[in-house]
């Protein structure tokens, strides 16, 4: 190929002279002379052409030498390499090989331990056969000696163990209850009062309506928002009602629904503190304050469980108990309430010789359906036994004195009435409850009213915080006789329509003055 192509370019160097002398000849002289020098052209041209065609083929026998080395080379670092290979695979196989034994040898071990096992196991169900044989034999001879069959006799045995036990138990809560009744007279004082010294609590009241302090007018209209927009969100984020009246720098929230109540106000309280008061911060901060309340509940559940060491209830239980404390009855804390009862019928047990420890179970669960009355319909009594049975509480005289603490249903175990003791007690003594404040006035203007009405009366007042209520009349229309009735008639009217905690005083003023002017 490269001397064809030398040839190619030596003919084309060949025509290029021989037309350029052609040329010449034609133009400037004559034709000998331009084929002299054509020929000589064409002589030179072929010289050329032969130089370049041997440069063109040394050139080419030198790339293919070049070439050849480095093939060479390759050649060799690739068979370096496969011995290289070989060698690995050589020790790889030999490994391969070793290991094969160690299975191999393994597999014999494990081959005999599996003879033996299969001996073992040959062995054992021939014994386990005579010992069947053999247990069947003493079986029949028990059976044609006692005159009865194996479930014949275990039917008879387990009769005997079940009557004694309900006779032993009968005669064991008829003991009891005989026990009580003749002691009780005299011992249910003692009882009441030592339990009442025994153990005291402190209480915090709250009332369905939450005050929240706002500390200018400009932060209440920010609270607010543009027509109400704020307020709006808010009621909605948390089922609340949202009350705003002239009162400066209170905004309140109402609801029945304690948790709910709570929730708006940390909630309100946290917006008032950062200052950024709108829809989206809204909704933010009440996700926020849900979380941190159910972590509450959480935590007064077990701590109240802690409290009163009550061992075994399912977490949803202690969870309706952290609820109570976001629940108040007549102003005190169910929670505390139900603690206090529980400690207060571990007391009373104890006095009467009873288990302590499930009375003060008893008292802490009595009132557990309050933390879910305003969800579930019927009665707190009903509703706290129902979800105490459906988590787990599986003893009768627990479900028995959260059912019947208020008379719903029959006693059938004496713990029931050692709870409706406890929490009169809890409930009656004074301090533990209070009225709201909206019930308190009402009560006040109601007394002051009914006195008003009676003929003859010019002032009447309420004092001693409702305990007593004083009516001063015109001495010159009731005389002595018509003011002792009047204090009757008002104290009759007070029992008839009026509600109210221990006693009224009612006392009937008739003042005579006598006056002179000295000039």
């Amino acid at each position: 190929m490269i001397t064809n192509i030398a040839i190619g370019i030596g003919s084309l160097l060949v025509g290029v002279a021989v037309g350029w002398f052609l040329l010449r000849a034609m133009t400037g002289g004559t034709l000998r002379l331009a084929k002299r020098e054509a020929e000589q052209a064409v002589s030179s041209a072929q010289k050329e052409g032969e130089a370049l065609k041997q440069k063109i083929e040394l050139d080419a026998e030198r790339d293919a030498k070049k070439r050849l080395k480095e093939l060479e080379s390759e050649v060799l670092d690739s068979q370096k390499e496969i011995k290289q290979d070989q060698a690995r695979l050589v020790k790889r196989e030999e490994g391969l090989e070793k290991l094969m034994n160690q299975l191999t040898e393994r597999q014999e071990k494990l081959d005999s331990i599996r003879t033996d096992l299969d001996a073992q196991m040959a062995s054992l169900e021939s014994d386990k056969s005579a010992f069947d044989a053999e247990r069947s034999t003493l079986r029949k001879r028990l059976e044609e000696v006692s005159g009865m069959t194996a479930q014949q006799a275990k039917e008879v045995i387990l009769e005997e163990v079940r009557h004694d036990a309900e006779r032993d138990a009968n005669e064991l809560m008829q003991q009891i209850i005989d026990d009580a009744t003749e002691k009780a007279r005299g011992k249910s004082r003692e009882i009441t009062l030592q339990a009442i010294q025994r153990y005291a609590a402190e209480h915090v009241a709250e009332t369905t309506v939450r005050s929240v302090r706002i500390p200018s007018d400009d932060m209440k209209g920010r609270v607010i928002g543009r027509e109400g927009r704020n307020i709006r969100a808010l009621e909605q984020a948390t089922g609340v009602d949202i009350l705003i009246d002239d009162t400066p720098g209170i905004i309140s929230v109402s609801c029945f629904d304690p948790i709910r109540r709570a929730i708006a106000g940390k909630a309100l309280e946290k917006l008032v503190s950062d200052g950024k008061v709108h829809p989206s911060r809204i909704e933010e901060v009440v996700e926020t304050i849900k979380e941190e309340v159910q972590e509450t509940i959480v935590k007064k559940g077990n701590d109240a469980v802690m409290e009163t060491n009550i061992r075994g209830l399912h977490p949803k239980i202690v969870e309706a108990a952290g609820k109570m404390h976001y629940r108040t009855s007549y102003g005190q804390n169910v929670l505390r309430h139900s603690v206090e009862v529980g400690f207060l019928c571990q007391v009373i047990a104890d006095e009467l010789g009873l288990d302590g420890e499930l009375a003060r179970r008893c008292g802490f669960l009595h009132d557990i359906g309050k933390a879910m009355d305003h969800d579930i319909d019927g009665t707190h009594p009903q509703i706290g036994m129902d979800f105490c049975r459906k988590f787990g509480e599986k003893s009768e005289a627990v479900l028995n004195a959260v059912a019947g603490h208020h008379g719903d249903i029959p006693a059938t175990t004496p713990y029931t009435p050692i709870v409706m003791a406890a929490d009169a007690i809890s409930s009656a003594r004074p301090g533990a409850r209070r009225e709201s404040m909206e019930m308190y006035v009402k009560r006040l203007e109601q007394l002051e009213s009914l006195a008003k009405e009676q003929k003859g009366v010019s002032e009447s007042y309420a004092i001693q915080a409702g305990r007593e209520v004083r009516v001063i009349v015109d001495a010159k229309s009731i005389s002595d006789g018509e003011a002792f009735a009047m204090s009757k008639r008002i104290a009759a009217r007070i029992e008839e329509e009026m509600t109210f905690p221990g006693e009224i005083k009612v006392t009937v003023l008739r003042e005579i003055r006598a006056e002179a002017i000295a000039h």
